[in-house]
């Protein structure tokens, strides 16, 4: 049975964090606020735990899932190196709606989808999802929508679309954006935008003092 704990109040957000953090160990979903869009995630190590996510999307691994972290140090362990370039948008834009496409260590034992290798990180400025982070460690969330359907930007508007397929809702208001973030691909020689979203273009070729080209 799911349980919606709205974190505005304060016994109910200390409950509702406690319920969600054992739902992740325990390789369950949960829906969680963040600055740009409601997210569902679990543990970000836990295979099975993931493939559950993506079939309550509806989706399958060749869209692999983000991870969310809950510091800047959490990154070292989880990727071959950090770029000097990364750094600077680390420092420019995390806490906050950007995520960086990296090459993820070989080492880590997790399957995230089709990856080829690398994976999309990003440190939410949300009170409630750097909690849960920073209690359960990196989890892989994704927007809390169906497959082909508007991203949640409200824990009823998950409930909504996802249900009981989920354990445990974190209501933490509406989100701020409700847009989603912007992605830039640091795994080439020159950095690329993904996707364009909470974070200006223009912003992000400021930090890097170049031309940042975008995907098409």
């Amino acid at each position: 049975m799911s349980t919606l704990y709205d974190c505005s109040v304060q016994s109910d957000r200390a409950a509702g964090l406690a319920a969600a953090a054992g739902a992740v160990r325990s390789g369950r979903l949960v829906v969680l606020p963040t600055d740009t869009v409601y997210g569902i995630g679990c543990d970000a190590f836990d295979a099975k735990a993931v493939r559950y996510l993506l079939e309550a999307k509806g989706r399958g691994p060749d869209m692999p899932v983000p991870v969310l972290v809950g510091s800047w140090t959490t990154i070292d362990g989880l990727v071959i190196s950090v770029p000097r370039q990364a750094r600077a948008l680390i420092e420019a834009f995390w806490p906050g709606g950007l995520s960086l496409v990296l090459h993820h260590a070989p080492s880590l034992a997790w399957d995230l989808g089709h990856t080829r290798g690398t994976c999309m990180l990003r440190m939410p400025l949300h009170p409630v999802a750097l909690e849960l982070l920073r209690d359960v460690g990196p989890m892989a969330v994704s927007s809390a929508n169906k497959s082909g359907f508007p991203p949640a930007g409200t824990a009823q508007e998950a409930w909504d679309q996802l249900g009981e397929d989920v354990g445990v809702y974190l209501d933490g208001g509406p989100a701020e954006e409700n847009i989603a973030s912007t992605i830039v691909d640091l795994t080439g020689p020159d950095p690329v935008v993904l996707r364009e979203g909470a974070v200006p273009l223009a912003d992000v070729r400021e930090v890097l003092g170049i031309e940042v080209e975008v995907a098409r």
